[in-house]
């Protein structure tokens, strides 16, 4: 369970909320999702009709044990429109789940199931859903169940599980499943502290990941409590083995950490994208483990891995948190549902470009 205590953090504001003359270049998008879902799972993949985004399990707009969802809904950018389909084949919703795109496959992992009484337990399923005929097959399940991790996929053929929580506390763990044989392995342990709520991406051969919550080693009356993880690390994978990562801690971006960004690999731009977040870490329903609401960030970044900085992009013209990543199609970045200011799930959909 992940109802514990919680150590403020500095409140800061990133370079980006800083610089007032920052317009906004983002749109809410024309289509929304049917119904409001925050920490749903997001891909992007050729549907029946072209281009479209999948949403996956996630938070209904009550906020409370019983509205875990396993919905899927699948929005057709050429309709601009959203559509529900097949649920995913689980009894119970899930939240914190991670979906990935593979050869023309969405990978769907995990997730966790809320309790009326409160428990919380990681689940280990894995499905392969294909756009095309709308069904869900089951794979081989996660080794070590893990939900609110980063799942990045890789070469068209591999998908990266990392860190995350399992049960009763996080993992270092980095799980590296193949799609084309249904198998796991073990790649090299994320160095960093293990976080869950965590960002990233993959470009190219490399990872960013960046921020997410630790398990403080101090006790407060005789109960575990939680801290902002405020870093960046650099994986590097080895070209001929990708089971093999080099580690490198980096810079961090400006400002506070933020949990739940949405964020994504851009392979032709050689960066990692991160959008939004939220500046207090929150169990489900927005509201932090200190009591107090938190907030969404309006800033967009990314991490050049050419030149290993950070590059400021924009604001977003919504601010939002509760994401599990960001989904591209075509030139645009899409952030799908979420919560905002009040800590209301929402159905909207953001939409931005970056310059060339």
């Amino acid at each position: 369970m992940r109802i514990l205590h919680w150590i403020a953090p500095l409140m800061l504001l990133t370079a980006c909320e800083q610089a007032s003359e920052v317009e906004p270049v983002t749109l809410v998008a024309d289509f929304q999702l049917p119904e409001p879902m925050a920490n749903n799972a997001i891909a992007a993949a050729e549907g029946p009709d072209g281009p479209t985004l999948y949403s996956f399990n996630g938070l209904k707009s009550g906020k409370s044990w019983k509205d875990t969802s396993n919905a899927a809904y699948a929005c057709v950018i050429a309709k601009q429109e959203c559509k529900i389909i097949a649920s995913v084949p689980v009894k119970e919703g899930r939240l914190a789940s991670a979906a990935a795109t593979v050869a023309g496959q969405i990978y769907v992992f995990g997730g966790y199931t809320v309790a009326e009484n409160g428990d919380e337990v990681s689940t280990p399923e894995v499905f392969a859903f294909d756009p095309q005929t709308g069904r869900y097959n089951a794979k081989a399940d996660m080794p070590t169940p893990v939900d609110d991790m980063v799942a990045v996929p890789y070469k068209d053929r591999y998908i990266y599980l990392i860190s995350g929580w399992h049960d009763e506390g996080n993992v270092r763990l980095v799980q590296l499943y193949d799609t084309q044989f249904d198998t796991w392995s073990a790649a090299t342990e994320f160095p960093g502290e293990p976080v869950f709520g965590h960002a990233g991406g993959l470009a190219n051969n490399s990872i960013i990941i960046s921020d997410g919550v630790a398990v403080a080693p101090e006790l407060v009356d005789g109960r575990r409590k939680f801290v902002a993880a405020k870093f960046t690390w650099r994986g590097d994978i080895d070209p001929g083995d990708p089971r093999i990562i080099n580690w490198q801690r980096v810079d961090d971006h400006a400002g506070a950490a933020r949990y739940r960004m949405a964020a994504i690999g851009d392979n032709a731009r050689g960066q990692v994208i991160f959008a939004g977040g939220g500046d207090n870490p929150y169990n489900y329903n927005g509201i932090g483990y200190d009591g107090v609401p938190a907030k969404p960030s309006g800033g967009y970044f990314a991490y050049d891995l050419k030149t290993d900085k950070w590059q400021e992009l924009g604001r977003l013209v919504e601010p939002s948190m509760d994401h599990r990543a960001l989904a591209k199609l075509g030139s645009d970045y899409y952030i799908v549902g979420g919560m905002d200011a009040e800590q209301q799930v929402l159905s909207r959909i953001v939409k931005f470009r970056l310059p060339e």
